[in-house]
């Protein structure tokens, strides 16, 4: 039996993972494979941390998982197919829809990534009753391997009074048309691209903030501009690593207002010089969206809570 463990300080609550091992080929081909993870608990519970976790991270490029609840019991959530490839078998996902009228949350992995944990009296409410469906990005690899992957939920008896919300800007998310210019790199590219995305939803105070390249990134950066004058600082990464895409948490919330623009500034290096680069000689660098490790993304996550007067104050724990 293997057993994936855990980098938190105590043992899960619940372990929510793929019903077998995923038999990948070494056929040097990139896979996009959902699978679904029913559950049933006795009751919702309060979450405090998630952590996703693997037998062999290093098969993996990403993953994503959204939690999905299913209260109504005609639904039937084990009959249905455990998984499915989407370089293959996507139509099969109509079964799936179903599941998908409500989230509850959203989480994922990057390569470097440890666990996601929340602020005392923040976090999400696990549904008794739902699905996992978690999406795994295979790299293309050279041997048939096993791998087995699942997400680690921690709970906590203290009431959630404020919940948790993610919002993804650019590449996959909000303002991916408004990148400049387009996400395109040719050989021999050295190259900077922006976007600008306006709050237009209520005051953020946002606890985290999670970057996203690939392999061209070389440097990212990140701050946010109030009345057009005053600048808050979110985050900047002077050296890109792709194996080191860590959650960057705030010592205290960044506020943002209604109306305060969020600029991204990511710098790619598609040259001979970038030793990252998995082109040799370097070749065009496209971005449509798929996430494919071939292609590029230009990507910032929030972790954040609805805004409450004093959190400019609040220190995070």
């Amino acid at each position: 039996m293997i057993e994936l463990g855990t980098t938190y300080h105590r043992t899960p609550d619940l372990t929510l993972k793929m019903k077998y091992a995923y038999k990948l080929k070494g056929d040097g081909v990139e896979r996009f494979v959902v699978f679904k993870i029913p559950f049933e608990l006795d009751s919702e519970a309060n979450v405090e941390a998630i952590e996703f976790m693997s037998n062999n991270k290093r098969l993996i490029h990403h993953a994503n998982f959204a939690i999905h609840p299913v209260e109504d019991p005609s639904i039937d959530i084990y009959g249905t197919i455990d998984s499915i490839n989407l370089n293959t078998s996507r139509y099969l996902y109509d079964q799936w829809l179903p599941y998908k009228k409500e989230m509850t949350y959203y989480g994922g992995w990057m390569p470097g990534t440890s666990y996601e944990s929340y602020p005392r009296d923040m976090g999400w409410v696990m549904p008794r009753r739902g699905v996992m469906l978690l999406t795994i990005h295979f790299s293309p690899t050279g041997k048939d391997e096993e791998s087995l992957n699942g997400v680690n939920f921690f709970f906590t008896k203290n009431p959630i009074q404020r919940t948790v919300k993610v919002i993804s800007l650019g590449s996959a998310g909000i303002g991916e048309r408004d990148i400049f210019p387009p996400l395109l790199l040719l050989p021999n590219d050295v190259r900077t691209f922006r976007l600008r995305v306006a709050n237009s939803k209520e005051d953020l105070s946002v606890l985290y903030v999670w970057p996203h390249m690939h392999y061209l990134g070389k440097e990212f950066k990140a701050f946010a501009t109030h009345n057009n004058t005053d600048t808050i600082p979110l985050v900047h990464i002077p050296e890109w690593d792709f194996r080191w895409q860590e959650i960057y948490r705030y010592k205290k919330p960044v506020i943002l207002k209604q109306g305060d623009i969020v600029h991204m500034y990511g710098t790619y290096d598609n040259t001979a010089n970038n030793p990252m680069n998995p082109n040799n000689p370097p070749i065009v660098v496209e971005s449509t969206g798929d996430m494919r490790s071939d292609q590029e993304m230009f990507t910032m996550l929030l972790l954040y809570v609805s805004y409450k007067p004093g959190d400019e104050n609040l220190i995070l724990d």
